[in-house]
């Protein structure tokens, strides 16, 4: 009888030296908590404003793009009052010009609404979710006639106030920023606005989710998937220097850019707590020839992925509404699945909350071991962090396959591993297991 009890004792000292738990429940409370019903309600409330045009009506209360990112900004401030004001809710905006802009027929104002969660020891650090508040039709000039924009993109501004409303219960070491962006579909101007304001502060931006059509699952070619999305990511940053890339080429990291391992940590995430998805991790900054809102902050060097649905319906996005051969276009209320927009609406706030309850990653990880039977590591130690894990992969893989926690220290060396066929990066972890993305080597120990 002594025997279950020893062994108990035993796992309880083990967790206690290793520093955490293999998961966490609070992140199943946090799937448990998203609302499929508050999803559905915010969508509908967004389509029913009639356009949400960038250069639509901004004085009524009923009509337009202005009364809508008031009413976003209303909501936000729901959360907050229910929260003993945790979110600090505001507007930032920047005037585009129509010259040089042919989606631009006239200056104007591009309004974002922002809340920002503020983490308790890194206040600087920031987490974004975003989803567009703009919508358009077939002409992207004609901001009158009615667009709905249901799917593109009431859904991820849904998504966006839903998991402000379910982390708003939590608190964070990092902070959260929800936010509602403007002028996508006239040149992705909210998110340029924002991304350099974001620069002007000497923000720390760490990771920014951009939700851009979290929900159909009816594809126009007829596939129908409620569990399937896709995770877009640049392979490395534009604003590598030429020494950087230079280095790649003896060193490999073509596709271990800091976007990609943030794509990689959203991918781990999801099949630890929410293994009946199935996340598809694309090699591409975003769709064949097409943009989203998280590359402006790519752009300037940010970490920045786009969550979307896996099976876009092309007769739903960017229509006017009309039915003809008996199929009906637009982008209407109707074809919004709320159910699975719940699911990716989970995804996004599952991770906003890994990353904010994690320690900041190594800023400097060096990697030795040429013509050596090991490979050796060295990196900067990080503050709140109770342990440090290394990762390896084959190089033709697309995720970290392998991994060996290594406790508190700052260099070790993997025996019997040769360098030249894996792949390595080094992630730190938190008192509650919460690891940061993971760090390509960007160091060489001789």
């Amino acid at each position: 009888m002594k025997k279950p009890i020893f062994l108990s004792l035993l796992l309880a000292i083990t967790l206690s030296t290793v520093g955490f738990a293999q998961t966490d429940q609070r992140i199943y409370d946090i799937i448990d908590a998203v609302s499929a019903e508050r999803i559905k309600s915010d969508v509908k409330t967004l389509a029913d404003f009639g356009t949400r045009h960038t250069l639509s009506d901004t004085v009524s209360t009923t009509r337009g793009i202005g009364a809508a990112r008031r009413w976003i900004k209303s909501e936000f401030e729901k959360t907050s009052d229910s929260c003993n004001d945790c979110l600090e809710v505001s507007y930032q905006s920047n005037l585009v010009k129509a010259e040089g802009n042919r989606r631009i027929p006239r200056d104007v104002n591009v309004v974002n609404v922002v809340a920002i969660q503020r983490g308790t020891k890194y206040p600087n650090r920031y987490i974004i979710m975003s989803g567009d508040i703009d919508s358009r039709i077939s002409d992207p000039n004609n901001f009158t006639d009615d667009s709905p924009g249901a799917n593109d993109n009431a859904s991820g501004m849904a998504g966006t106030l839903e998991a402000a409303r379910v982390l708003s219960k939590y608190t964070f070491e990092n902070s959260i920023m929800y936010v509602g962006l403007s002028g996508e579909e006239q040149g992705l101007f909210g998110g340029a606005g924002l991304a350099a304001y974001a620069k002007e502060q000497d923000w720390d931006i760490i990771g920014i989710y951009n939700n851009d059509m979290i929900g159909n699952i009816t594809g126009v070619d007829g596939v129908i998937d409620n569990r399937t999305f896709r995770i877009f990511s640049e392979p490395v940053p534009p604003t590598e220097t030429d020494r950087e890339r230079n280095s790649r080429r003896f060193y490999g990291g073509e596709v271990d850019g800091i976007s990609r391992q943030l794509a990689r940590f959203v991918h781990k995430n999801v099949k630890t707590y929410m293994p009946e998805m199935n996340p598809m991790m694309i090699y591409r900054l975003d769709r064949f020839g097409r943009g989203g809102h998280h590359r402006p902050f790519n752009d300037l060097g940010f970490a920045g992925i786009r969550i979307m649905e896996a099976h876009e319906n092309y007769t739903q996005q960017h229509q006017d509404i009309r039915t003809e051969n008996g199929i009906k276009y637009g982008d209407t209320f109707e074809h919004v699945n709320f159910d699975y927009a719940a699911k990716l609406t989970a995804v996004n706030a599952i991770n906003l909350a890994a990353m904010a309850w994690a320690p900041p990653a190594p800023n400097s990880v060096g990697i030795g071991g040429i013509v050596e039977p090991s490979a050796r590591f060295k990196w900067s130690a990080v503050d709140g962090a109770t342990g440090y894990k290394i990762y390896w992969r084959d190089t033709t893989s697309p995720t970290w396959d392998h991994s060996r926690y290594v406790g508190s220290v700052t260099e070790f060396t993997l025996e019997g591993i040769v360098i030249d066929n894996f792949f390595f990066g080094v992630a730190s972890v938190g008192k509650d297991g919460h690891e940061s993305p993971v760090v390509f080597p960007n160091a060489i120990i001789r």
